[in-house]
């Protein structure tokens, strides 16, 4: 500070032009340099390897020394040619030095010449107490610099930590970049940046010389994959989004193009009409039909209305970027969304069928779609028929349409009527052929025996087919004369070979009524004598239910035992798969049953046993009555010797009565 405040007086003398005695400074350890000296001096410089540029004319300051005890010398002391001041003056003069300097701040935005250039600075005067530094870097953007171009400048500090000022251009830059931001992002003004580099998720963008951010989304309308075709491009964006605490700027390329593309798409539905045709381009492919631009604005073609004909897919007649006539269906003003045609360019199909389709006449059509009452074959694009399952067969049996048609086959159909205004068309495959029925009974009288395929299987029989057209059905009680079945699945599958007989026809209603068991004689006329009731036979047990149990005997044939006969002697029940003896409660042949009882084979043995010991005991008792009557018949008189044969043949005879009485 001391030091300083010298300077300063040494300057404002030199300003008012008063004489600067180097007698006055040489006490303090200044000196002052003659002319020649200065110019002798800057001569050894220039000759001495790489000396700095840029030169000065203030005086060449000696080290500072340390402080002295000359250091309250009395300035105001007038000696030699040193003159003297009055403390007004001085402080006059103090004020016109302090005058000569700008007032600057930390951080203030301010305008500078360059007074020197070196191999790596650049010497700025910004009218402050001293130059400052900046280096040759902040200026890479500028060519031609030179000695007095002005240059816009931050002062970062006006003193470092080595009293030096410090300046920032780029600082200045990005200061002022951040302010044009900022004010193009409120008008919505549009600017010019160079893609500088790729970057995760999009691409870095120099604005105003500020780096910002351009996701990949906001690249262009089309989804963008190559990022690094852009770099090294210079392209208008829009300002979409800052961050004032980070100084973030994020900018768009898709919003310019969706402004032009909404100045656009209002033009076009200013002048949109029902029935315009327009050209556009397809964008976009979907499994519902076709995007198109229409220049600025984009249509939907919905694939029912690409063709006259049947398509499962748009992409099956139509490609990427592939230019289309189409006509404006119509449109919404609020949702923006027009619906557009192709086949609408085309006459119908129905307005110009040829001769060849009429009714009578013999087609051949492509299966375009099952349902389950029948299926429809394309003639011409466009143009279909249905083949309802009652035109498939002869036959009177039920058809599935799904089993019997495939898509994409073709089929020879007749067409039985057609009516052109109402566009539909109905045919028939079975009247290709001649009618079997009309000689029935003369190719499948009653009673014969053939061979057929099955085709169906119901809960309540199995649908055979004799050939093409003809069929019947063998109900499931006519399957067999021994067993029960809970579905004809149990006894044939659908495909199978299986003989049959007719039992009857029914030409009005196209029915055949067939059977299988008739194929052999009634088998429960020659058993009736093998199961009489009361016969007992060996039985497994081959299912159960709620209601008893269905019992395997001999010769295939089944019976069935209620549950209150399947009890054993021990108390428990005959189960499945078990193997016991049942006897025969009853044999109806009409009604082909036989009805079995387990329990009472062992109630009966019982019942058995118990009557004879009764038996036995009776006739104990009946030959112990007849000895005694032989013994009185006997004996004429009672002895003493008797009595007591008497005694005990009564004792006898009166057990026997007393077990005669229990066993009853």
């Amino acid at each position: 500070m001391y030091l300083h405040k010298i300077l300063r007086f040494a300057w404002l003398l030199v300003i008012l032009g008063l004489p600067l005695h180097s007698q006055f400074l040489k006490p303090l350890g200044i000196f002052i340099m003659s002319e020649n000296q200065i110019v002798n001096s800057n001569a050894d410089v220039q000759e001495d390897a790489q000396a700095p540029a840029a030169t000065t004319t203030e005086p060449v300051l000696a080290p500072a020394e340390p402080e002295t005890a000359h250091d309250d010398f009395d300035w105001s002391i007038d000696k030699r040619n040193v003159s003297s001041y009055s403390k007004d003056e001085k402080e006059k003069y103090d004020a016109v030095y302090e005058g000569t300097f700008k007032t600057i701040s930390d951080n203030e935005m301010i305008e500078g010449i360059v007074v020197g250039l070196t191999k790596t600075d650049v010497v700025i005067n910004i009218g402050f107490k001293s130059d400052g530094l900046v280096s040759l870097n902040e200026f890479r953007d500028l060519s031609g610099l030179k000695v007095g171009d002005v240059v816009e400048v931050m002062v970062v500090e006006k003193e470092d930590r080595e009293g030096h000022l410090h300046l920032s251009r780029k600082q200045a830059r990005i200061t002022r970049a951040w302010e044009r931001i900022v004010e193009v992002h409120k008008t919505g003004e549009v600017v010019t940046g160079l893609v500088t580099s790729k970057t995760k998720g999009g691409l870095i963008v120099d604005v105003f010389g500020m780096e910002t951010f351009l996701p990949g989304s906001q690249i262009d309308v089309k989804p963008v994959t190559d990022y690094d075709q852009f770099v090294g491009k210079t392209m208008e964006f829009k300002v979409v989004k800052i961050n004032e605490t980070i100084k973030n700027a994020v900018v768009s390329h898709k919003a310019l193009i969706e402004s032009d593309i909404e100045a656009q798409r209002a033009e076009i539905i200013s002048k949109l009409e029902k029935g315009q045709v327009l050209e556009g381009t397809i964008k976009n492919i979907t499994d519902f039909g076709a995007f198109l631009d229409l220049g600025g604005l984009d249509g939907l073609l919905y694939i029912t209305d690409i063709s006259w004909g049947r398509i499962s897919h748009p992409a099956e007649v139509l490609k990427m970027d592939q230019k289309l006539n189409v006509v404006v269906l119509d449109f919404d003003d609020d949702k923006k969304r027009i619906s557009l045609g192709l086949k609408q360019l085309t006459p119908h199909p129905w307005d110009t069928l040829p001769e060849t389709i009429a009714e009578g006449k013999v087609v051949k059509g492509k299966v375009v779609n099952i349902e389950d009452y029948g299926a429809f074959l394309e003639i011409l694009p466009g143009v279909e028929g249905l083949v309802h399952v009652s035109e498939i067969t002869w036959a009177n049996t039920p058809i599935n349409a799904k089993e019997f048609f495939k898509l994409g086959d073709e089929h020879e159909a007749k067409v039985v009527t057609l009516d052109k205004d109402a566009r539909k068309m109905s045919l028939s495959i079975k009247q290709l052929t001649p009618d079997p029925w009309n000689e029935i009974e003369n190719k499948y009288p009653v009673d014969s025996r053939h061979k057929g395929l099955v085709k169906n299987i119901t809960p309540y029989g199995v649908f055979v087919e004799l050939e093409p057209g003809i069929g019947g059905m063998i109900h499931i009680s006519d399957l067999s004369w021994l067993k029960r079945f809970n579905h004809p699945s149990e006894y044939t599958k659908v495909g199978n070979e299986i003989d049959v007989v007719i039992l009857g026809i029914d030409k009005d209603n196209r029915k055949l009524q067939l059977g299988h068991k008739q194929l052999e004689e009634d088998p429960w006329n020659a058993l009736q004598d093998t199961f009489a009731i009361g016969s007992v036979h060996e039985g497994t047990v081959i299912r159960k239910d709620e209601k008893g149990a269905i019992v395997q005997l001999s010769y295939g044939l089944e019976g069935f035992a209620p549950n209150r006969h399947l009890f054993k002697e021990d108390g428990k029940t005959v189960g499945a798969d078990e193997t016991a003896q049942f006897v025969v409660i009853e044999f109806d042949r009409n009604e082909k049953r036989i009805l079995l009882s387990h329990t009472r084979i062992w109630e009966q043995a019982k019942a058995d046993e118990k009557e004879a010991v009764n038996k036995e005991r009776k006739a104990e008792a009946a030959k112990t009555k007849k000895a005694v009557k032989d013994i009185q018949g006997k004996v004429e008189k009672t002895t003493l010797g008797d009595l007591g044969v008497l005694a005990e043949l009564k004792k006898k005879m009166e057990q026997g009565d007393s077990g005669e009485k229990s066993a009853e």
